[in-house]
């Protein structure tokens, strides 16, 4: 079975490629905005903090690599925990 949907390049963008030192004939789009950022230290990519507290991602390629689409998404299951955990922390703080 294929997985073509796991891939896809928008060289036409005018960002492409949004990372510098990034192959460009193995840049992967799919995940332009990364799932896994949420996870912020635990996230598994190249990243720093900036003094302001935003996460910068500049340096990680982990989501465009086309060999990483099923890592990726090995973590859907640690995404999902982080919503629940903050959903049950809203509804504590919205309870009371």
């Amino acid at each position: 079975m294929s997985k073509n949907y796991s891939y896809f390049s928008h060289k036409e963008c005018e960002y492409f490629p949004c990372h510098k030192g990034a192959d460009v004939n193995n840049f992967n789009c799919l995940f332009c905005y990364c799932p896994l950022y949420a996870l912020g230290d635990k996230c598994g990519g190249n990243f720093s903090y900036l003094p302001n507290g935003f996460k910068d991602c500049s340096n990680c390629l982990f989501p465009h690599l086309r060999e990483n689409y099923d890592a990726i998404n090995e973590r859907y299951q640690d995404i999902l925990s982080l919503i629940k955990q903050n959903d049950n922390s809203s509804k504590i703080t919205d309870d009371n």
